[in-house]
C-alpha cells in the first residue's frame, strides 16, 4: 500500500476497515524503512562500463526542509543498455541544479563503473553540459525533443497551439541540419511578432539541437521516443498525487524507489528496431561501441 502512494493515515483506515486491524503510524514507519537498505544498496550497485544513451530528467515533489515545505526536484538517470533494454541508474534528491551538482552524479557514475557513454539526452538542465564534458568528455549532449517543444508552447494560448506545434514539427523532423535550420528560419518569419521567446529559445541551445540530425530514422527514434522515461514521470505522477509532501529527503527517496521497482519489473523488451540503431550507433562511433 505504501508502494502505492497510500499515506500513512490512509494505510491505517485501509487496515482498518479490510482485517479490522489498529496499527499506529510508528508501526507503519518501522515496517517501511526495511526499505532503506534496498535503496542503498540499489543505488550503489556496480554499472555496465558503457551506455549508448543515458536519459536525464526532474520530477519536483514536496518536501519539508527545516520547517518549511519546499520543491525538490528528484533526478532519475535512465540508460539504454548495449542490448537495447532500459534500466535506472540513479535516483538523487535535491533543490538546486548547477555544473558542481551534476559533476557529483556523474562521477558517482564512473565510479560505479561507467566508462564511456555515447549521447546524453537531457532537458536543458543547468550546468549539465559543462559537467558532463568534464567525467565523459567524448559524450555528446542532446536536447530532449519532447521536452523542447513542450517548453516551447507552454505559454501558447490554446487557439495557437496545434499550428505552433505543427511548425516546430517541420524542425525536429527535417532531414538534415540545414534543413532544420530553414525550418527554424521561416518559423521565426512565422511567429516571432507573436512569441519571440520560442525561436530564441531553439537558436540559445541549437549547438544541442543538431546532433540529433546526422543520425538515421533508427537511431532517432531511439533519441526522441521517451516513452520510457515520460511513463515513468506518469506513473510517478500518479502515484505521488496523494502525497502533499513528505517529512524529508529520505522518505521521498524510499517511495519513488519503490514506485519505481515495481515499474521496471515491466521492462521485458528491448525498444523497437534497436538491432538497426545499433549498427547505426557502431559505424559513426567506431570502436566505442563494443560488439
Amino acid at each position: 500500500m505504501y508502494g502505492l502512494g497510500l499515506s500513512t493515515k490512509a494505510i491505517q483506515e485501509n487496515l482498518k476497515d479490510i482485517y479490522n486491524v489498529d496499527v499506529s503510524p510508528e508501526l507503519i514507519s518501522r515496517v517501511t524503512d526495511e526499505v532503506k537498505g534496498l535503496v542503498e544498496e540499489w543505488r550503489n550497485r556496480p554499472l555496465e562500463s558503457f551506455y549508448p544513451v543515458i536519459f536525464f530528467d526532474a520530477l519536483r515533489v514536496n518536501i519539508r526542509d527545516e520547517g518549511h515545505i519546499s520543491k525538490k526536484s528528484v533526478y532519475l538517470a535512465l540508460a539504454i543498455r548495449l542490448d537495447g533494454q532500459k534500466e535506472l541508474l540513479g535516483m538523487w534528491i535535491e533543490r538546486n541544479e548547477g555544473s558542481k551538482f551534476w559533476m557529483g552524479i556523474l562521477n558517482e557514475l564512473k565510479n560505479r563503473g561507467v566508462q564511456d557513454v555515447l549521447i546524453a539526452a537531457v532537458d536543458g538542465l543547468t550546468g549539465f553540459p559543462d559537467a558532463i564534458n568534464a567525467v565523459f568528455p567524448e559524450t555528446e549532449v542532446q536536447l530532449c525533443m519532447v521536452h523542447m517543444v513542450r517548453n516551447s508552447v507552454k505559454y501558447v494560448p490554446y487557439k495557437d497551439r496545434k499550428s505552433v506545434t505543427t511548425d516546430l514539427k517541420e524542425i525536429y523532423l527535417a532531414p538534415s541540419a540545414d534543413a532544420a535550420a530553414s525550418a527554424l528560419e521561416r518559423f521565426a518569419e512565422k511567429w516571432d511578432r507573436k512569441y519571440p521567446a520560442i525561436s530564441k529559445s531553439w537558436q540559445s541551445r541549437w549547438n544541442e539541437v543538431i546532433p540529433f540530425f546526422k543520425f538515421s530514422p533508427d537511431i532517432r527514434k531511439a533519441i526522441y521516443t521517451t516513452n520510457a522515461i515520460e511513463s515513468i514521470n506518469y506513473n510517478l505522477q500518479r502515484n505521488l498525487k496523494t502525497r502533499q509532501s513528505f517529512p524529508n529527503d529520505e522518505a521521498a527517496m524510499k517511495l519513488v524507489f519503490m514506485i519505481l521497482r515495481r515499474i521496471s519489473k515491466k521492462w521485458t523488451m528491448p525498444i523497437r528496431n534497436w538491432g538497426e540503431a545499433l549498427h547505426q550507433f557502431s559505424v559513426i562511433y567506431g570502436n566505442r561501441v563494443p560488439l
